[in-house]
């Protein structure tokens, strides 16, 4: 999915703010902390400094790597991970290591500052995010022929509505729907960051962690850091680089390995040496990968066999497996009637309740001023320091009102050009709604921490789709839809950032040019990509490894916008109706209960993506969730700095070997040998 679970909320580790607050508390007491204060305190320098060119090129190179990363896993499973804290240490890691290789070799250079490091990080971050928000494995996708035949016949998916990928098109579509997002809020950043104080949980968790690697701790951690890295990258990599020599067919290698079995195998229950998976499980929460595997076992381990056993009865025994009509059906709609109905729509009614009582709130004081203040009365030296850098950055009203009534005249006039079922007007509607959706899901997400950006686009999606009419619903709706969802993503994924500019201290301007330059990275580097990759494997294979799930799942719900439910298979809806209420049930429950017991609440929305692909990705993410359980056991110090520096290896050296093993597809250059197993005669 182009999404994290659930729909890109990011998980903030509170632990680590809880830390920071205490430390805040220590520094009065302690005279190394007091110290440590005032040179926190002494003058920052001008903002131009803060863009550096070993920064940029850092960056590139960061945004570069985790789009691989990210492209693979969208068009594998869907299950994009928060990667935004592995990127940050990686940011930290090249740096730091650059400087100290500069520094054995005798040559001076400029010291390596938290705010360059903060830069550098929303920079890649900006630039990797193209990659999975752009729709690659969703919605673009969801436009090309291959998809178009597997949904089947319906009167819904019409003749001629699809459009093949292309790098052209592509980058001239995500160029301009992409910056308009960076515009939208921009004269409300005061308010919303400093004014009202919003927490932005992982903007402040991502600040945490950058000021403290600028530390004496933080240093000395960093050599350990980087060590553990790059032997865990070296060793994926080269682990990667071992597999592709026994994957010379279609079903082939240790990615096939039936690790419980034969029968275990056919249900997609195995362990398949993923490390690209294992590293993602040390970074999720445990709670996040045993609802992976509960939801496997449900679906692939008890309801699809029993649903099968009814092929004939309740669906056509005839049908494509990959029609609307068939067992697929069935999967499309528990998988969103279990995340996006049930756990979404849940979520959805609770933020935008929480968001309009808080504007309330907000809006009834005469004067809002939430700023720590100390015991007489005055607003702590180190709060009027950070207001007055954020002040500083102000970037101009008309400047932002002017380049967002450009760019949406860009849109405008190009959209159409590019896709003759979408009309001018629906660009029109998508880019005036989408400053006021923005506002709401932006201080929702400095709220909950929750961005619900694909979920505004699903309900542009819907609404798109069944305006557009039959001949022109399906690729209006996903076009459409993706404009929105972008719009009012990217805005809130910029309050976040500033979030952490200003906890960091860096100044807006150059955070904002950062997020500039790293989204115009995105726009160039993830067609790029996805199209080196569409051209190496077989994308969206409903039966190999590169599945792509989400593009067909999107493609039947502009389909579904444009029929209705007549398109679903026998008792389909009733199923679909029981896991809403089981999901919402799940999701009430986790509120409700005490906190105790609420951690062993499984989450629905990531129960439901092993309904789509399996579950040998959920056992991979497990693997993970078992070194980290053990590591802490062990040495919980250790592994509370090291896990973030292994996971992080193991994700980019695997990640990175598809690089490689794509260019050798292109060439031709197959593996020699095909691994795969039987049933002993």
């Amino acid at each position: 999915m182009d999404a994290i679970i659930p729909d890109r909320t990011r998980i903030a580790p509170a632990e680590e703010i809880e830390k920071h607050v205490a430390a805040e508390g220590d520094r009065e007491s302690d005279p190394a902390l007091a110290l440590e204060r005032e040179r926190e305190l002494e003058p920052v320098g001008r903002w131009q400094d803060e863009l550096t060119v070993r920064g940029m090129v850092a960056a590139l190179l960061i945004g570069f790597i985790y789009t691989v990363i990210v492209m693979k896993i969208a068009l594998t499973t869907g299950l994009v991970p928060t990667l935004n804290v592995s990127a940050a240490l990686l940011s930290f890691l090249a740096l730091r290591g650059w400087t100290r290789l500069l520094d054995r070799f005798g040559i001076v250079s400029r010291p390596f500052t938290r705010q360059e490091n903060t830069i550098v990080q929303t920079c890649g971050v900006a630039c990797y995010t193209i990659a999975f928000a752009g729709g690659f494995g969703s919605t673009l996708l969801g436009l090309n022929k291959n998809t178009y035949e597997l949904a089947g016949d319906s009167p819904g998916n019409g003749p001629g509505s699809y459009k093949e990928p292309g790098i052209g098109w592509m980058t001239a579509f995500l160029f301009s729907c992409s910056f308009g997002g960076l515009l939208t809020l921009i004269p409300l950043r005061q308010v919303l960051v400093v004014d009202y104080k919003l927490v932005y949980p992982s903007g402040t968790a991502t600040a945490v962690l950058i000021n403290g690697f600028h530390t004496t701790q933080g240093d000395k951690n960093s050599k350990k850091q980087i060590r553990g890295f790059l032997k865990y990258f070296g060793g994926s990599f080269l682990w990667s680089f071992f597999q592709w020599f026994y994957t010379g067919g279609d079903v082939c290698g240790f990615v096939q390995f039936p690790t419980f079995g034969l029968k275990a195998w056919k249900q997609t229950f195995f362990f398949d040496f993923s490390m690209t998976y294992v590293g993602a499980g040390m970074i999720c929460p445990h709670i996040v990968n045993i609802s992976t595997l509960l939801g496997a076992i449900l679906s692939y381990g008890l309801l699809w066999p029993l649903i099968s056993k009814n092929k004939g009865d309740w669906y056509p025994a005839n049908e494509k497996e990959s029609s609307m009509k068939s067992l697929y059906g069935y999967k499309v709609c528990l998988h969103m009637h279990r995340s996006d109905h049930g756990d979404g729509l849940y979520h959805f009614t609770k933020i935008i309740t929480i968001t309009f009582k808080g504007m309330y709130r907000q809006f009834s004081r005469k004067r809002v001023d939430n700023r720590v203040k100390d015991v007489d009365n005055t607003v702590s030296l180190e709060d009027l320091q950070r207001d007055e850098i954020f002040r500083k950055g102000h970037i101009p009203s008309w400047l932002a009102y002017t380049g967002y009534a450009l760019l949406s005249a860009v849109a405008v006039v190009t959209t159409p050009i590019m896709f003759r079922q979408v009309k001018w007007y629906y660009v029109v509607i998508a880019y005036v709604v989408a400053p006021m959706l923005g506002f709401a899901n932006s201080y929702g997400t400095g709220l909950t921490d929750i961005n619900m950006g694909y979920n505004y686009g699903k309900i542009g999606l819907f609404v798109f789709a069944g305006w557009a009419g039959r001949d022109n619903g399906v690729v209006a709706g996903l076009v459409v839809g993706t404009c929105v969802k972008q719009l009012v993503l990217i805005s809130a994924d910029l309050m976040q950032d500033f979030k952490t500019s200003y906890l960091t201290q860096t100044s807006p301007r150059s955070m904002m040019v950062a997020q500039a330059v790293g989204t115009a990275m995105g726009c160039i580097v993830s067609p790029l990509t996805f199209m080196l990759f569409y051209k190496a494997f077989d994308i969206g294979n409903p039966d190999g490894t590169w599945k792509a799930p989400y593009a067909l799942i999107y493609r039947n719900m502009a389909i579904l916008g444009v029929e209705g439910f007549s398109v679903l298979p026998k008792y389909c809806l009733a199923l679909s109706g029981g896991f809403f209420a089981f999901a919402a049930l799940l999701s009430i429950a986790r509120d409700v209960m005490p906190h105790r017991y609420r951690k062993y609440v499984p989450l629905p929305m990531a129960m439901a993506v092993p309904f789509l692909v399996g579950g040998s990705f959920a056992i991979d993410m497990c693997v993970g969730s078992l070194v980290v359980f053990v590591w802490n056991k062990i040495n919980k110090k250790e592994a509370g700095f090291m896990v973030p520096a292994v996971a992080s290896g193991l994700i980019c050296g695997d990640g990175i070997w598809t690089f490689p093993s794509s260019i050798l597809a292109l060439a031709k250059i197959k593996p020699p040998i095909c691994m795969n197993f039987t049933p002993a005669p």
